[in-house]
Formats: structure tokens, sequence, C-alpha cells
């Protein structure tokens, strides 16, 4: 009997209350609108306004090597010098031809007055007279020739003096003494120019929104907390090796005067139109993608702390350091789920945790 009373009692209960349901906290983004406008950041390398490779005019050995790396010069001073004896020996050569020439002319004008006296006198006959005439000027020709000859010599032996163009610093050195060296080989670089430059590859893609006068910003690893001015110069209208990027270049304000050719830069530039639709920039993690397409989960609050999720299609466009590109689909201050994303369903409660930065 007690069993039965038992059950009876245990039948008579009220059931258990239902478990209230778990309200998943989920990290989110509030979403700001960029505007038509973007900032690209590109990867380059700085290098001197003007680079000059510098080079003997003549062959010859490197006698005197007067610059070293990072050495500063100026206009006209001596850089590197040849052993100038085997053009030093063409010009005392060429001085005797000249002599030599002078002096058979002189002895053809004496010929050409002697035969023309004759001839006057009618002691000589006129083929005599257009001899003479023609030695005269064929010796007269050879002493112009022999002459330019040795303006040349004289102007090889200038030529194993290497100096510098313009004012600047030695940026690189090719050659030893000692070397024998061709005529058009490089033997130092010369960096010049009062404002540095920096050149950069831009995709295929956004070359055509380059344009010349474009403004910049450029930053240094090696000059931390600074940031130049600069502006495009150059667009190039043919790609790089690579064949999908172009060269552009920018030179920097002239008071960029810590810039060394050869350092890394990173480029910003404000690239796009303002009159395009608005742009935003969210995590990639927070755009989803089924069968229905591509999709965020924006939460609308309805209570504190507590939120409802709404599924929206969005359409994309290209990716960014910051994420991905979100064309349509958002609304300037809507707030995004960031996490979690594929364990949601359209009208899910949800607990708002601290917004992230987009």
């Amino acid at each position: 009997m007690a069993f039965v009373a038992a059950l009876v009692a245990t039948a008579c209960s009220d059931p258990p209350p239902p478990a209230e349901p778990v309200i998943r906290p989920v990290r989110h983004v509030v979403v700001r609108a960029t505007g038509g406008q973007r900032i690209r950041t590109f990867s380059g390398v700085a290098r001197a306004g003007v680079e000059s490779v510098l080079s003997f005019r003549v062959a010859g050995t490197i006698a005197t090597l007067a610059v070293e790396v990072g050495d500063q010069v100026r206009a006209g001073q001596p850089l590197a010098v040849l052993d100038p004896v085997d053009y030093e020996l063409q010009v005392r050569e060429a001085e005797a031809s000249l002599r030599q020439a002078e002096a058979r002319a002189g002895n053809a004008r004496a010929d050409l007055r002697r035969v023309r006296s004759l001839y006057e006198n009618d002691n000589a006959a006129r083929t005599d007279l257009d001899a003479a005439t023609a030695a005269a000027d064929s010796a007269t020709a050879q002493v112009e020739s022999v002459a330019q000859r040795l303006d040349l010599a004289r102007r090889q032996v200038g030529y194993t003096n290497l100096t510098a163009p313009t004012a600047g610093a030695i940026a690189d050195v090719l050659a030893e003494v000692n070397e024998n060296v061709s005529p058009g080989q490089p033997v130092a670089v010369l960096a010049s120019g009062s404002a540095p430059e920096v050149g950069f590859a831009v995709p295929e893609a956004l070359i055509r929104e380059v344009r010349e006068g474009m403004p910049v910003a450029v930053s240094f690893d090696a000059v931390p907390d600074a940031r130049f001015d600069g502006v495009v110069t150059e667009v190039g209208v043919t790609a790089t090796a690579t064949g999908t990027t172009f060269p552009v270049t920018v030179r920097l304000d002239s008071d960029a005067s810590d810039i060394r050719s050869g350092m890394a830069a990173v480029v910003d530039m404000v690239m796009g139109d303002e009159d395009t639709p608005d742009r935003f920039i969210l995590p990639g993690q927070a755009v989803g993608e089924d069968r229905g397409g591509r999709f965020v989960f924006v939460a609308e609050p309805s209570a504190d702390g507590i939120a409802v999720v709404r599924r929206r299609p969005v359409t994309v466009g290209a990716f960014a350091a910051a994420g991905i590109e979100v064309l349509d689909g958002v609304t300037d201050g809507d707030r995004v789920v960031v996490a979690g994303v594929n364990r949601l369903q359209d009208g899910d409660e949800v607990r708002l945790d601290a917004a992230e930065a987009p």
C-alpha cells in the first residue's frame, strides 16, 4: 500500500518548469561608411632624385680611385684617373705628324708659287700649274686632318679623368684600382638631387586610378614616427617584368634629408571617387556564404545587452588589408556579428559583447 501511495503522490505532483533558453554572447563591430574613396597601401623603395652611373669614355687601367661609398662630392671633383701614358704618347705622335704635315704644306705652297710664276711667264704648262695647285690643296687638307687627330688625342687624355658632373653622394663604387675598364663600364654611381624619390608597383586593376600630381603620404621603418608628403611624378605605361604591375614614382618634399637610397618605404594613396557609393570594410570572418550567397548577421538590440540577429545578403568587393569590402547589404551604424556566424539562425537572440574596432 505504501508503494501505491508513493506512485499516486508522484503522479499528482506538478511537472518541472522548462529550462530557460541559453542566450549566446557574440562579438560584433559597428560598421562605418568609408565613402567612395579608400586609402591604398603599397610597398616601395627610396632612391635618389637623380642617380647617375659614371664611367670613362676611353679604355684603360685605373690608376687612382679617390672616392668611397657615402662620400659627399662637389661638381667637378676628381673621382678616378686612368693611366694616361698611352694617350699621352698618342698626343706626341699626333704633334709630330702635324709638324710634318705643316712642313709638306709649306713646301707645296712654295712649289705652287714657283709654278704659277713660270706659268705667267709662259715657261710652264697649264697641267703643271694644276698639279701644283692640287698638291698644295692636298697638303693643306692633310694638315687639317692631322690637327683634328691631335685634338682628339688631347681630348682622350682628358677623358682619363673621371669627375663628378654635379654635387651629390657616392651611392656605389663598382671598380677597383689596377682594374682594366672599357668605355662605358660603370665605375661609380652618383646620387644627387634635392628631393628623394620612392618607386613602387601598382596592380593593373588600380593603375587607371593613379594620376600624376596625386598627393601621397610616405613612411619608412628606418625613420620611425615620421611621415613625408609627396606627389606622383611618373606613372608607367608599360608593365614591369612580372607583367601584372606598373611602375609609379613619387617625389618627396625637399626636407626629407634623412632618407637614404634603398630604404624600404610604405606609400599611402587615397584612391577612388567621392561620388561612388559608400563602402564598408568588415573582418573576413563576418561574411558567411552558403547556397543562398554571401551574407552577414546584423544584431538589432531589443533589451539590456540582448539583441536579435537578422540575416542580410551582401555584395562584396575587393579584399583589403583590414578585411573584405562590402558594397551593399549594410548601412552606417549597423552592428555586425564577427564570430560564430555559421552557428546562428535568423531571429536568434544573442547577448552583445563590447564592440570591436572594425
